[in-house]
C-alpha cells in the first residue's frame, strides 16, 4: 500500500461537491472509499469516517424536519448542519495534508 495524502485531502474535500451540484457529499467519498480502500494507506479508516458522518448528517436532518413545527427549531437545526457539514470536512482535509488525524463530531458509528 503507497500513502497518498493528496487523494485523501480530495476524498474529506469531496463533500463539498453538494455546495456546487446539490447532490453527492455521501456518493463521491463512498466511491472514491470503496476504490481505493485496498490501494491507499489509511483510506478505509478515513473513508468509514467520512461516511458515518454523512450518514449522521442525514440522520439529523430527518431528526430536524418535525422539529419545525417546534418554534421553528428544526431551521436554526438546518442552519447548524450545513455549516458543520462546510466547515469539518475543509478543518479535517487541513488535518490529513499536515499528517494529523481527522475527527468528525456528532458521528454515529455505522460503518466500523
Amino acid at each position: 500500500m503507497k500513502e497518498d495524502r493528496s487523494l485523501l485531502v480530495i476524498t474529506h474535500l469531496s463533500q463539498l461537491v453538494t455546495l456546487i451540484v446539490g447532490f453527492g457529499s455521501l456518493i463521491v467519498p463512498l466511491v472514491v472509499w470503496l476504490t481505493k480502500r485496498d490501494e491507499i494507506y489509511r483510506m478505509d479508516a478515513h473513508g468509514k469516517s467520512i461516511v458515518n458522518f454523512q450518514l449522521s448528517l442525514i440522520v439529523y436532518c430527518i431528526i430536524c424536519v418535525p422539529l419545525i413545527l417546534l418554534f421553528g427549531l428544526g431551521l436554526l437545526g438546518f442552519i447548524v448542519l450545513g455549516l458543520i457539514a462546510i466547515i469539518f470536512p475543509i478543518v479535517n482535509a487541513i488535518k490529513v495534508s499536515n499528517g494529523e488525524e481527522p475527527h468528525y463530531p456528532l458521528s454515529f458509528n455505522f460503518i466500523s
